[in-house]
């Protein structure tokens, strides 16, 4: 598959993310996840093989297997069954892309925490609490916590997302709707953790977005990748330091190793980094689901 990192096909451009291209179809929306990737808040200029195809089909298997816990906005990853208008892409769209329900995005990032890492480690050895929620003495950082716990943020246009409160986010969506969130992000996060870890993957964190529908709370955006959550493999976890992981380690290492200031343009990333990026995203697909790319 050819590497493909934008995409201009002669539709209405909903949007372009930080690697999605997102087209406005009426009452439908057609997601395609490109090659792109981006680290401490910039996109590089390389793109990384298989990424898009590996995204999109990760999200599906977890849409297929989670809508005993919440409806999402998949219609068909199958382009045969896309509006004709679409066929002729075929080319560019196999494969990674998806077609899905529009809803009314709500405004929350729902962040579901299992381990004690990132901003939660940073934040725990100064506070001995992760958003405000206050944890047990002596744990270590990449420790299992005792419970999973619920820490949304507010979507930012650009740069990191806000951490706030269960309270501030109740003032956002409703108080029944903030519970629905709460409950539902710990039962995904949960499910999906227990399936991961029997295929020799711990999901340490994950963010979900969710939609109304109809009046109805439904999962929509991605699910379970590697782009928003963090994958630890099961084999060398450790707690008491970082784990490695199976996302974008090797560019964030390299980016790190090259002491690039964070400040666009991103430099170009070599092809040795640039193939082991890659191949860390066609594992974490075929451990999750048992089936080759």
């Amino acid at each position: 598959m050819e590497e493909i990192t934008k995409t201009d096909l002669p539709l209405k451009l909903h949007g372009r993310g930080k690697v999605r291209d997102i087209y406005d179809l009426g009452d439908k929306i057609l997601l395609i996840a490109t090659d792109r990737i981006s680290a401490f808040d910039s996109i590089l200029p390389n793109g990384i093989p298989h990424k898009g195809e590996v995204l999109n089909k990760i999200s599906a298997f977890w849409f297929e297997n989670t809508k005993d816990i919440i409806t999402n906005h998949m219609i068909t990853t199958d382009v045969n069954k896309y509006p004709e208008e679409l066929k002729k892409h075929k080319d560019i769209l196999e494969g990674r892309s998806m077609l899905v329900k529009k809803t009314q995005p709500l405004p929350i990032e729902c962040v579901a925490r299992g381990y004690l890492a990132g901003s939660g480690w940073t934040e725990y050895q100064q506070k001995q609490s992760v958003c405000g929620i206050q944890l047990p003495k002596g744990l270590v950082e990449s420790d299992k916590l005792p419970e999973t716990i619920f820490t949304p943020a507010t979507k930012a246009e650009s740069g990191h997302d806000i951490n706030i409160s269960f309270e501030e986010t109740t003032e956002i969506v409703g108080e029944e709707t903030a519970e629905k969130l709460r409950n539902t992000t710990i039962q995904l996060y949960e499910k999906a953790d227990k399936h991961a870890e029997s295929r020799g993957i711990i999901i340490c964190d994950t963010k979900f977005e969710f939609g109304i529908l109809n009046d109805e709370v439904i999962l929509i955006d991605e699910a379970l990748t590697p782009d928003s959550s963090r994958f630890w493999p099961k084999k060398t976890y450790r707690p008491g330091g970082p784990q490695k992981s199976y996302d974008k380690q090797y560019v964030r290492d390299y980016l790190l190793e090259i002491k690039w200031n964070k400040e666009p343009p991103a430099p170009q990333l070599p092809e040795k980094v640039i193939q082991e990026t890659s191949k860390k995203y066609i594992e974490a697909y075929e451990q999750l689901t048992g089936k080759k790319l």
